[in-house]
């Protein structure tokens, strides 16, 4: 048979294979937040009538446009991200296996393919909720380990055990080069002030472990504000209403389960609301969260030194250019937050694709002509 119909029957089988597994991460992307099982009920479920979709309707890319994006049986709305998902893994897998068969180790589209899928769902978690799961970030960088033992020329190696070295040490770099970050950034930037232009109601409302914080026109899920314990809010009001107790023209200094006024201290866990009128606020924040350390070393310990170093600065110039964005067009609000996961992982595919090709482009344009 000619060798470029083996070429077309393999792509073809790749993308195939994509969808399909793109399906599997869309019901990773839904349930994972809500610690729900993957595997338990087996097949997919309408997010509304919580009717399992028999195989007939869960046919990757095809169902959801014979179906129009909607319930077979409620009639409910589907999102297009599911759809979106399944044909965005599809095109990666395809490109993966388009870079990796003409080359002396194809096999390597194997662990490629692992870490597209964790990006994926990492990408889609952490827009939505703010968070990477540990079976995301740890999970990548035990099966990242794994595989650049089992299969060295991930990371350039000649043997098994110089493959999971140069795994682990670049999973460690990354991990301390962002955690590094984190720390610094606390210190510069762990505190911002809000100077309302007039003073504005403010209400605190527990809802169970958690509450609702809503000020100057915002609302704000508590547990978002708060990623340390030593983490402090405070606000500046002109009255507060505790209990039975009222304050006037103070400070309120909020940690996560206890307030203090002056005084007197506040057990969060025994007060169902609090308000007031606030006239300024001083919030904790993070240069980015835990659960990004942990993903570039799941990126590095899959694709090695070079990688981290280049996901870590492409992804903040993304990062950069996106949230400069925002603030142009007015849609940044000063309680916004920004995942930088998903800049990560846009980075990394970069390199993946693109890497080598870029760094030499760049290195071209920054060293001098040569006459």
């Amino acid at each position: 048979m000619d060798p470029a119909v083996y070429e077309k029957i393999f792509a073809t089988f790749a993308f195939l294979i994509g969808a399909v597994v793109g399906s599997f991460l869309n019901v990773c992307i839904y349930r994972m937040p809500l610690d729900l099982s993957v595997n338990e009920p087996k097949r997919s479920f309408c997010p509304h009538c919580k009717k399992q979709i028999p195989w007939s309707q869960n046919i990757p890319l095809f169902s959801w446009l014979i179906l129009r994006g909607k319930c077979a049986s409620c009639g409910a709305p589907i999102a297009f991200r599911y759809f979106g998902v399944e044909l965005l893994t599809a095109f990666l897998f395809l490109a993966a296996w388009l870079q990796s068969w003409p080359s002396d180790h194809w096999e390597l589209v194997f662990p490629l393919w692992t870490l597209l899928a964790l990006m994926i769902v990492a990408t889609f978690i952490d827009f939505e909720h703010f968070i990477i799961p540990n079976e995301i970030t740890w999970g990548g960088v035990a099966a990242g380990l794994l595989l650049s033992c089992a299969l060295p020329a991930m990371m350039g190696a000649e043997t098994h055990l110089l493959g999971l070295l140069w795994s682990a040490a670049a999973a460690a770099a990354g991990y301390a080069t962002l955690w590094l970050v984190v720390e610094l950034g606390k210190i510069a930037f762990g505190k911002k002030r809000i100077d309302l232009e007039k003073p504005e109601p403010f209400t605190w409302v527990r809802h169970g472990d958690d509450a609702d914080l809503e000020a100057g026109g915002e609302k704000m899920k508590w547990s978002d504000l708060f990623s340390r314990p030593s983490d402090t809010l405070l606000m500046h009001v002109t009255e507060a209403r505790i209990g039975d107790k009222t304050y006037t023209d103070t400070t309120l200094a909020f940690h996560y389960n206890t307030l203090l006024v002056e005084r007197d201290e506040f057990e969060l866990d025994k007060l169902d609301e609090i308000s007031g009128v606030v006239t300024g606020m001083v919030i904790p924040r993070e240069a980015m969260g835990f659960g990004d350390v942990k993903f570039i070393a799941a990126i590095g310990a899959f694709l090695g030194m070079r990688a981290v170093f280049f996901a870590i600065m492409g992804g903040s110039i993304i990062g950069a250019v996106v949230g400069l964005t925002m603030i142009l067009i007015r849609r940044r609000e000063w309680s916004a937050r920004i995942p930088f996961g998903p800049y990560l992982a846009l980075a990394a595919t970069l390199w993946i694709f693109l890497g080598p090709e870029l760094l030499d482009a760049y290195w071209n344009w920054v060293q001098p002509q040569a006459y």
